[in-house]
């Protein structure tokens, strides 16, 4: 199962990001938990300073922009 993490205060970019990984996530049914962290200092362990975040897996994909569908089943597949 592939663990994702949208990092974010809860802005409109961060909300983009989570609504459209969950779609994604369910559309080509992946095996995939996606979870929405809000806390401040969980999101610095990752060292992003700008949100929204995007972490697969422990690591860091994005930070600061909301990727393209392309981009981020490419990501979701590459186990």
């Amino acid at each position: 199962m592939i663990s994702v993490k949208v990092l974010g205060t809860g802005c409109k970019k961060c909300q983009t990001l989570e609504a459209k990984v969950r779609d994604l996530v369910a559309v080509n049914n992946i095996d995939a938990t996606v979870e929405k962290v809000t806390d401040i200092n969980e999101m610095m362990n990752y060292g992003i300073m700008m949100t929204p975040g995007l972490v697969i897996n422990e690591k860091v994909k994005s930070i600061g922009i909301i990727p393209k569908d392309d981009q981020l089943l490419n990501w979701l597949n590459e186990i």
